[in-house]
């Protein structure tokens, strides 16, 4: 909208002082008021330019600092999943949950069926039943080699920290499920930037934009466990992978 007002009002003016050139002004004084015309021109021309390009700049900015925060989400989340594997709930305690990928190891297990004999009476029967052995054990950290786990609550290019908690939800009668969510206001984001830009980035409402206030991943309203950025997200990190 500020672009289109720029640009009517950059057309009304040079109309207006056309015009006056041509009809109002003595021909002795038109050499100067030519002058200021181009100079007027020149500048419209570049507000017209900065209104143009401003929206695009801090896209460009925006997507930059966007894909490293949600590169730490997706460690946090990842690190959250891990942990509920092994423990069987999520935690809010960051620095447990770094020590945790530090110490804490997978367990290798192989499931099968097996035909057991059992006495039922004065017969006796076969019964097919699910064993699940223990073969081994692996280090959860060999699951986050080379991603800077340590960090992964630090908000990139900020002194702020990842809000986040841990709650349950009951999807089922009587059955709860422990949920977690972690987040950042976009704001703190996007510090520094246009502020009626970062207003307008913080009412998106989705499609190929971060959708809400907060970029965030989880929920503690909902069981799920992933985030509210587009795949454009997602398809730049496997891109960057693959290469």
């Amino acid at each position: 909208m500020y672009t289109i007002l720029t640009i009517i009002a950059a057309v009304l003016v040079v109309a207006l002082l056309a015009y006056l050139i041509v009809n109002k002004i003595p021909k002795g004084v038109r050499p100067v008021i030519s002058i200021l015309l181009w100079v007027v021109i020149a500048f419209l021309g570049y507000s017209i330019y900065q209104a143009i390009m401003a929206p695009i700049e801090f896209n460009r900015e925006k997507v930059k600092r966007y894909t490293k925060v949600i590169d730490n989400l997706k460690t946090i989340r990842d690190a959250e999943l891990a942990h509920r594997e092994v423990t069987g709930k999520f935690t809010d305690n960051q620095d447990a949950l770094i020590k945790f990928i530090d110490t804490a190891k997978f367990a290798i297990t192989e499931t099968k069926n097996i035909v057991v004999q059992e006495q039922r009476g004065a017969l006796t029967i076969d019964v097919e039943k699910r064993v699940v052995d223990t073969l081994g054990f692996r280090d959860v950290r060999a699951d986050f080699a080379g991603r800077d786990y340590k960090n992964m609550f630090n908000v990139p290019g900020t002194n702020a920290k990842f809000d986040l908690q841990i709650g349950s939800v009951e999807k089922v009668q009587g059955v709860k499920a422990s949920v977690f969510e972690a987040k950042v206001d976009k704001a703190i984001v996007l510090e520094g930037l246009d502020k009626d830009l970062i207003r307008q980035e913080k009412e998106a409402l989705g499609g190929v934009e971060v959708r809400g206030e907060y970029i965030s991943v989880g929920s503690l309203e909902d069981v799920k466990t992933g985030g509210n950025w587009p795949p454009k997200y997602d398809t730049a990190e496997e891109k960057s992978n693959n290469e």
